[in-house]
Order: structure tokens, then C-alpha cells, then sequence
């Protein structure tokens, strides 16, 4: 048998061994497969139970934006938040700086590819989503971006956001293996984001419990109703966490008055007099909620809180319900502010049903005490009337016969009689008192002094040519006796005659206030200002008497930067003098 040539012997085992060290690259390449889908089932694993571990809504969120990021090594990540009307209302972005957050200016609203995944909630991967139908391109100073992947978050079968990622890090597009991660998360998410709302849902209505339980202790224990207005206030602001609170109130004209404000801002339109065209008005006419995304750019006129300070997002509500509004609430954030969430507004709508009751219980008592008063008011008159005046009056007759027997003794006959002449002032005493009895329960009725501050200005309306704008603050109808309150509506309406024959002014702003201890009415405009060329102003002497007259004083001085400021100042009798 002939032997191979030395060159067949020599290569012949390299097949083999080609052949086997493909096969241990091939397993090689197979055990770094396993390895990096280990890897990548750790990383899932680690995000599932990051955001599955934190119970703040807040949280969570910017860890599912994380995590997605990490799961899929892209180098840009987001998570929209969903509101009404198919529009993003919140949006977490992760990977982008500060600096071009500023250069954007402004987080989309749902345009674009972003636009197709709320409508379409299906997972979606583009090689270059710059060329999609869709795209509307980006705005000026984003990053750029091209390769990209998107999957919807459902929170019970209700979509509650959409995760975007572009960019895979090792410049690659997405694959299969991607979207299933992706996918993967966004269900752990839709459960993680479930169990924040419901511990975030529990939280909310024990703070709510808690707050109206306090208010109806505050009622039903005779707190000024005043003071738990403003106390109703501040708790709709911790439990909204907004920058601004108001609570309007209506006035026997019709009108609203900003009674109690709490937050930014609050002692600029605390006591403010509402104009019928403003969102107040309309929510207190139609017992319906109001929600805005900008309050101070909605069309309304007149002098309403939003026309005072700039505010953003919020809403307005009423008060109560049906026939009983108690008044208007009105929940703000500032412009740069966020928005409210559905279950926030639900949650102070609620807030609100519960205190305005709890008004309404605590007037029905303070009514039944007032009943109560009338009656033993009516009772003491009758038996002032029925007992006393009569047993006076037949002490006196039968003292009056004894004097005519003491003729030869006139010294006891003039003692006696000054006896009779006492009875006779001490019955017109009490037939005094009963008269004064009945007339302040005759009196009760009248109309207070915010009621005829509303009244003098819209009076004044027709002078002017517009109505001016009215604040009104402390306890006005009942810190201030009858006679402060006269000569403060004579000093408004001799002010606001002043100002519409002289000033030629187009705005008007009118304050009354009272701290329990000084009355204060204090009238600006912008007008020409002061004539000096002026000097004879019987007038103003008028209500500087007016002022004087009471203990107080009266200033008339430049307004800035045009018109004139007039302060009408008196004190307040203490409860002691009143």
C-alpha cells in the first residue's frame, strides 16, 4: 500500500480542529447570549423591584422612567402622564439637562409620534422616527434623536401613560428582545403606579377625615364663623397643596366677597368685592365646577383675584350644593405651578360638601339660640309689662292716697311723695326698657353695613360712569355700632361725589375694614389728583369733622403714580362703652 505525500499527513487533523473551534466560539458566543439575557433579566428584576418598592406617586414615576432607560441601554427616556382629552398633562424626562429643558421652553402636549401612542396605545419601534408620517420634527434646542421605542402603561386596562426611549446606547436599533423588556416593565409599572394611587388614595381621605372632623369640632363648639372660614381656607390649601386659596361669600346684593384667603398673595384680595362677570360668579350661579389651566388668562372681566395676582393652573367650586351655596371656593397655583389631579379636586369637592354642612348645622344652632333670645327677650318684656309696671304703678296710687291723710304733717307728706315721683321714673324706666326690647328684635332685620357699602358704590356707579371696586374686611356688620357705620356711609358718599364731579377718574378702588379696635375707609383713584388752586373745600371739612368728631382723623394725599388717596380713620368703642 503506498503512503500519503508529507503534505496530506501534516494537514489532515486541522479540519477537525477548525471544525472544533467553531464549535467552542459558537458555544461561546451561546454562553454570552445566556449571560447577557441574565443580566438583563437581573436588570428587570432590580427595576421591578425599585419602583415596586417606593409608595410616593412622585417617585415611582421618575423610577419607571429610570428603569426604562437602564432595561433597554437608551440614552433618552420620558414617561407621559395622560390627562383629559388625550392630552399630556405630566412629563418625566431622564437623560436630558437642565440647560436644554430651558432651551425647549415648554414639555409637548401630545403631538407627533408622541400623539400616535395615545391614540394608538400599542408598543412601536422606528429606525428613524424622524421619518415617520407622523413626525412633526422638533423643537428648537432639543437634543437630536433617531432610533426609538415606545410602549403604553396601563393601569387596569385604563392607559395611564406612555414610556419613550430613543437612542440605544451602542448606536444599534431596538429589537425584539427590547420590546419585550420594555413591555415587561411597563406592566410592572401599571401595578407599582396602582398601589401608589390606592396608598396615596388612603392617605387623602384620612387628611380628609381628619379636617372635617376638626372643622365641625370648631363649628359646633361656637367658634366665630368668620374665623372658620379662613380655617376652611387654609385646610383646602394643605389638603390641595396649592399657592393660593379663596373662599367668596355672597352679599345681599348678589355679589361675592372674598372673605377668607390663605397663601400667596392672600392680603391683596382678602375682602374683595366680586363683579358678576367674573368665574366666581358663574360657578356660584351654576353650581358647577370650573377647571383652568391658566386663571389669569381666561376672559373675564371686572376685579376678580385672578386679575390681581398672576395664577396658573386651577379650579373653582362651589360651596355646598342645590339651593344652599354657601359660597365659591377657588383652588390656584401659581403660573409655573402644576396642575391639579382629578382625584385632588374630587377629593376638596368633597371638603367642601362637608364643611359647607357643617355651616349649615352650626347655623342652624346659633338660629335656634337667637330664637331662643327673642323669646326670653319677649318673655321679660311681657312680665316687665304684666307685673312689674302694674304692682309699681298700684304702690304708687295707693302711696298717692296716704299723701292727701298727711296734711298736718308735711314733712312725711313730702317724703312720701318723692316716693310717688321715684315710682313714676322708675315705670317710664322700665317701659323704656321694653320698648328697647322690641326694637331690637325689630332691628335684627335691618341690612348691615356691607350691605350699604355694596349699595353706596353701586349707587356711585352712576356718577362715574363704572362701578368701583369694593374690599371689604373684619367683622363689619357686627363690630361696628349704628353711629360709626352712619358716618362712614356719609363719608363714602361724599368721597365719591368729590371724585366723580372733580377727579376724572376711570377706576375706583374702595376699602372698609375694621380690626375690633379702629374703623377704617380708605378711597383711591387715579384721577387728576389734588387742585392746588383750590382752597375753599367745605367738604372735606365736613368729613374731617366727621373723623374728629369720633376720636379719628382725616388725610387726603397724592396717589401713585396719578389721583388721590382719601383715609377716613376712627376708633372703635370698646365692648364695654358699646
Amino acid at each position: 500500500m503506498a503512503e500519503s505525500p508529507p503534505e496530506e499527513r501534516r494537514s489532515s487533523p486541522a479540519a477537525p480542529q477548525l471544525r472544533l473551534d467553531e464549535l467552542l466560539e459558537g458555544l461561546q458566543a451561546q454562553v454570552e447570549q445566556v449571560r447577557a439575557t441574565r443580566d438583563r433579566v437581573h436588570t428587570l428584576l432590580d427595576a421591578v423591584l425599585a419602583i415596586g418598592s417606593e409608595l410616593d406617586l412622585d417617585v415611582v414615576l421618575r423610577r419607571i422612567t429610570e428603569s426604562a432607560v437602564s432595561v433597554v441601554d437608551a440614552q433618552y427616556g420620558a414617561l407621559g402622564v395622560v390627562g383629559e382629552e388625550g392630552r399630556i398633562k405630566q412629563f418625566i424626562t431622564v437623560g436630558v439637562d437642565e440647560e436644554a429643558i430651558d432651551a425647549i421652553g415648554h414639555y409637548p402636549d401630545g403631538q407627533g409620534i408622541l400623539g400616535l401612542l395615545i391614540r394608538e396605545p400599542e408598543p412601536l419601534r422606528l429606525a428613524d422616527l424622524g421619518r415617520h408620517p407622523d413626525s412633526v420634527g422638533f423643537p428648537e434646542g432639543h437634543p437630536p434623536m433617531t432610533t426609538f421605542l415606545g410602549a403604553p402603561v396601563r393601569v387596569r386596562d385604563r392607559v395611564f401613560g406612555n414610556l419613550y426611549l430613543t437612542d440605544k446606547r451602542d448606536g444599534a436599533e431596538f429589537d425584539d428582545d427590547d420590546e419585550a423588556v420594555l413591555r415587561t416593565l411597563a406592566a410592572a409599572a401599571g401595578v407599582a403606579i396602582d398601589n401608589a394611587r390606592l396608598y396615596e388614595d388612603t392617605r387623602r381621605r384620612e387628611r380628609w377625615l381628619t379636617a372635617s372632623s376638626e372643622l365641625t369640632r370648631s363649628l359646633l363648639s361656637g367658634t366665630d364663623p368668620d374665623r372658620v372660614l379662613h380655617q376652611v381656607a387654609s385646610t383646602v390649601r394643605a389638603l390641595a397643596d396649592a399657592d393660593l386659596v379663596t373662599l367668596a361669600v355672597p352679599l345681599d346684593g348678589g355679589e361675592l366677597v372674598i372673605e377668607a384667603a390663605d397663601g400667596e398673595g392672600a392680603e391683596r384680595v382678602r375682602g374683595l368685592v366680586l363683579p358678576t362677570t367674573t368665574l366666581a360668579a358663574k360657578v356660584y350661579q351654576s353650581n358647577e365646577r370650573i377647571t383652568s389651566g391658566a386663571l389669569s388668562h381666561e376672559p373675564q372681566a371686572g376685579g376678580g383675584s385672578a386679575a390681581q395676582i398672576d395664577l396658573g393652573p386651577g379650579f373653582l367650586l362651589p360651596l355646598g350644593g342645590g339651593r344652599h351655596v354657601r359660597g365659591v371656593l377657588q383652588v390656584a397655583n401659581l403660573p409655573d405651578g402644576a396642575e391639579f389631579s382629578d382625584a385632588t379636586m374630587t377629593m376638596i369637592d368633597g371638603f367642601a360638601d362637608q364643611a359647607a354642612l357643617a355651616l349649615e348645622i352650626a347655623d342652624h344652632r346659633r338660629e335656634a339660640e337667637h330664637l331662643l333670645v327673642l323669646s326670653d327677650r319677649d318673655r321679660i318684656a311681657r312680665d316687665l309689662h304684666d307685673l312689674a309696671i302694674q304692682r309699681l304703678f298700684a304702690s304708687g296710687l295707693t302711696l298717692n292716697s296716704v299723701v292727701g291723710r298727711l296734711s298736718d304733717r308735711p314733712q312725711v307728706a313730702e317724703r312720701v311723695q318723692r316716693v310717688v315721683d321715684d315710682l313714676d321714673d322708675t315705670i317710664k324706666t322700665v317701659r323704656g326698657t321694653i320698648y328697647a326690647l322690641r326694637e331690637r328684635d325689630r332691628a335684627d332685620g335691618r341690612g348691615g353695613l356691607r350691605a350699604n357699602l355694596l349699595a353706596e358704590t353701586d349707587q356711585a356707579a352712576a356718577m362715574l360712569g363704572f362701578t368701583p371696586a369694593l374690599r371689604m374686611t373684619g367683622l363689619l356688620d357686627t363690630g361696628v355700632p349704628v353711629g360709626h357705620a352712619e358716618h362712614l356711609l356719609a363719608v363714602l358718599r361724599e368721597t365719591l361725589s368729590n371724585t366723580a364731579r372733580h377727579a376724572h377718574a376711570t377706576a375706583v378702588e374702595v376699602t372698609a375694614e375694621t380690626d375690633g379696635e379702629r374703623l377704617r375707609l380708605r378711597v383711591t383713584d387715579n384721577g387728576r389728583g389734588l387742585d392746588p388752586s383750590i382752597t375753599r373745600r367745605s367738604g372735606l371739612d365736613n368729613l374731617c369733622q366727621r373723623a374728629t368728631g369720633l376720636g379719628g382723623s382725616f388725610t387726603l394725599a397724592p396717589n401713585e403714580p396719578v389721583g388721590t388717596v382719601a383715609e377716613w380713620t376712627v376708633p372703635l368703642p370698646s365692648q364695654e362703652e358699646a
